[in-house]
C-alpha cells in the first residue's frame, strides 16, 4: 500500500518510499530513542561524575568498529535499492546480503564488547552512566536484530523475484528501517564513547 504527497498541478505524483507501516515503525523507534536520550541528559545532569568517568571505562575500539560497520552496511543498503531500481535483481540481492553481513558483524562485535565489559568489571550496578550505556546499547541491539530479520525477508523475496523497478516497496521498507537503526547508532556512539 502506497501513499502519495500532493504535487503542484502539472507535476507527476511523488511516492513516499516504503509504506505507511514502516514509517509508523520508524517514528516509534526514533521516539523511543529520543526518550532515552532525554533520560541520558537527565542522568548526566544529576550524576556528572559518573558521566565524566564513564566513557573511559568502555572499549572504544568496539564502538568505533561498530560505527564503521553500521555506516558501511548503510551504504550497502543504498546500493541494494539502487540496483533494484536498475532492474539488477542479482545485484540487489547481493547488496542486501552484504548489508545483512554488516548487521551480523555488528552483533558479533557487540557480543565481544559485552564480554570485555564483564571481564573488566563494567557492570550496570551503582553507576548511572553504565546503566544508561547498557539500556541504550541493548535496546539498539534489539533493533539491529529486527533489522536483520527484515533484511532476511527482503533477501528471500528478492531471490524469488518479488521486486522490480516498478514495485519494490518491501525492499525500500527494509532499507529504510536499517537506516533508522543506523541513525540511532550515529547518535549513541558519540554520547557514550566520545563525549566527556
Amino acid at each position: 500500500m502506497e501513499f502519495a504527497i500532493s504535487a503542484p498541478a502539472g507535476d507527476a505524483e511523488e511516492r513516499v518510499p516504503g509504506n505507511r507501516g514502516i514509517w509508523v515503525g520508524i517514528l516509534c523507534e526514533l521516539t523511543e530513542f529520543a526518550l532515552m536520550f532525554v533520560a541520558y541528559a537527565w542522568f548526566k545532569l544529576t550524576h556528572p561524575a559518573d558521566f565524566d568517568n564513564g566513557p573511559a571505562m568502555l572499549n572504544t575500539a568496539s564502538g568505533v568498529a561498530n560505527t564503521v560497520v553500521m555506516l558501511t552496511s548503510g551504504y550497502f543498503a543504498v546500493r541494494a535499492l539502487s540496483a533494484i531500481r536498475r532492474n539488477d535483481v542479482t545485484g540487489a540481492r547481493n547488496w542486501l546480503i552484504a548489508t545483512l553481513v554488516g548487521g551480523i558483524a555488528f552483533l558479533v562485535i557487540k557480543a565481544f564488547e559485552f564480554r570485555w565489559n564483564v571481564d573488566h568489571g563494567v557492570v550496570g550496578t551503582g553507576n548511572s552512566f553504565i546503566a544508561i550505556y547498557y539500556y541504550l546499547t541493548f535496546n539498539h541491539l534489539v533493533h539491529v536484530v529486527w533489522g536483520c530479520l527484515g533484511l532476511i525477508w527482503a533477501i528471500l523475496r528478492t531471490s524469488f523475484g518479488a521486486y522490480s523497478p516498478e514495485d519494490h516497496e518491501g525492499l525500500e521498507a527494509a532499507t529504510l528501517y536499517w537506516h533508522a537503526t543506523d541513525l540511532a547508532w550515529i547518535v549513541i556512539f558519540p554520547l557514550l564513547y566520545v563525549l566527556r
